[in-house]
């Protein structure tokens, strides 16, 4: 992973200005829980560990979210959606398609896999309105797993890359919370209370990725691994990962 001076150079940067108004407006469109492409329906793998009793509570679930945003499933979405971001910037379209391979090698079970292709797929199809006269206008870059999609649409809408890191990291974390209300159950103030205590990790892990490179994809997030596995064999889900 990036080295301390390159994570501190990031979040000075991130920090030095805020969105402009267009921009923001666009960064909350695109990275929120009502963008139209299914992402309440999977748990990544959050159900099969509420219903094996490692996730009890508000605390363990804020322990989970942030995690996997710091050194599992959630840090490599972030470090390919900087690639993505600029491979396109760079004019390089073909590498999108390698990313995506790439993207689906990493994913550890079927359902994860499958997770991030069709919510993938559906990111590039509900964006369409923001790429008109883009280099993504024609849909040619526009489909495979959902953090290259994310990325590339990100750069063709001309966001910067850390603020689209941190919403991306931002709802990522959200939907995951918000699965974990309906599975522990947490009310909803302890929803908010998560998300919080989240702010930390979503901030520092979008400024490290706005400086990684392809070297810095791994996860030690083996629990969340298995419990992704264990899901497909469920009787009974509420959602489909």
């Amino acid at each position: 992973m990036p080295d301390a001076t390159k994570t501190q150079a990031a979040a000075a940067g991130t920090g030095a200005c805020a969105p402009a108004g267009h921009d923001l407006a666009t960064l909350l469109t695109l990275f929120t829980a009502s963008f139209p492409i299914g992402g309440f329906a999977y748990s990544h793998g959050l159900e099969a560990a509420v219903r094996e009793g490692a996730i009890c509570c508000a605390e363990d679930a804020a322990g989970w979210v942030a995690l996997l945003v710091a050194r599992g499933s959630g840090w490599n979405d972030l470090v390919l959606m900087a690639a993505a971001h600029r491979a396109l910037r760079a004019g390089s379209v073909g590498a999108l398609a390698e990313l995506g391979d790439l993207a689906a090698a990493l994913a550890g079970s079927a359902e994860r896999r499958a997770e991030t292709r069709l919510l993938g797929d559906a990111f590039a199809a509900a964006a369409r309105p923001f790429l008109a006269g883009t280099q993504m206008s024609d849909g040619a870059a526009g489909a495979g797993a959902l953090p290259v999609v994310a990325g590339a649409v990100a750069a063709a809408a001309g966001l910067r890359l850390d603020h689209a890191l941190t919403a991306y990291a931002h709802n990522f974390s959200s939907g995951l919370v918000s699965a974990a209300v309906r599975l522990v159950p947490l009310g909803q103030s302890e929803w908010v209370a998560v998300m919080a205590e989240l702010r930390s990790s979503v901030a520092s892990s979008a400024a490290r990725a706005s400086v990684s490179t392809l070297d810095d994809l791994g996860s030690s997030a083996l629990v969340s691994e298995i419990a992704a596995m264990r899901h497909e064999t469920l009787e009974t889900r509420l959602f489909r990962s």
